[in-house]
């Protein structure tokens, strides 16, 4: 399976990339029929997105961690941190899937200006990002993934990961801003 992954990286990062899209759009356009995934106690919907804003700052802690060792030339415990931090982000994409695909959208209960000129900018370019740096975060991990440490360097890893791990920051960043607004300022 690995050499497969490894000799159609290319393939694998579309075919992700198409199956994360249609799983987020799905969720968020209220596409996923009733009574396909089970629903949890309430306390579980209300516990998401604080559970979602920790593996947030989570990933983004993995991925400063990540960025330190490899200036320091650790490859090793780069590979670490930078799958600490995908596996964060998997989990958070599992819960908000979830969450959204249970209970719909979330509503911005915050004054109608904010949400205008605030929210809803920091939303779109929060989502853009996400989309723009999901099919270069996949390429990145499965070059850095499928080769021995000492092939990585001849891949274009290093050029896809810069755009992306700047996108990645960016991306969660804006996050943990909406959910400040969603869950503690309004």
């Amino acid at each position: 399976m690995r050499s497969l992954v490894r000799d159609n990286v290319v393939l694998t990062t579309l075919g992700l990339t198409v199956i994360s899209a249609v799983l987020v759009f799905g969720a968020t356009m209220e596409l996923v029929p009733e009574g396909v995934l089970p629903v949890a106690p309430s306390w579980v919907f209300d516990a998401i997105p604080h559970v979602n804003a920790v593996l947030a700052v989570v990933a983004l802690g993995a991925m400063g961690y990540g960025l330190a060792a490899i200036r320091r030339d650790d490859i090793m415990a780069h590979r670490r941190w930078m799958l600490t931090a995908f596996g964060a982000f998997v989990g958070f994409l599992v819960l908000y899937l979830y969450n959204v695909s249970i209970m719909g959208p979330g509503e911005f209960p915050g004054p109608e200006l904010i949400r205008l000129y605030v929210y809803i900018p920091l939303l779109i370019i929060h989502i853009t990002l996400a989309v723009i740096c999901l099919p270069l975060l996949y390429y990145a991990i499965l070059l850095a993934t499928t080769r021995p440490v000492a092939e990585i360097s001849l891949t274009p890893h290093a050029r896809v990961a810069r755009p992306a791990f700047v996108l990645w920051s960016i991306s969660f960043l804006l996050g943990l801003v909406i959910y400040l607004q969603l869950h503690v300022i309004y």
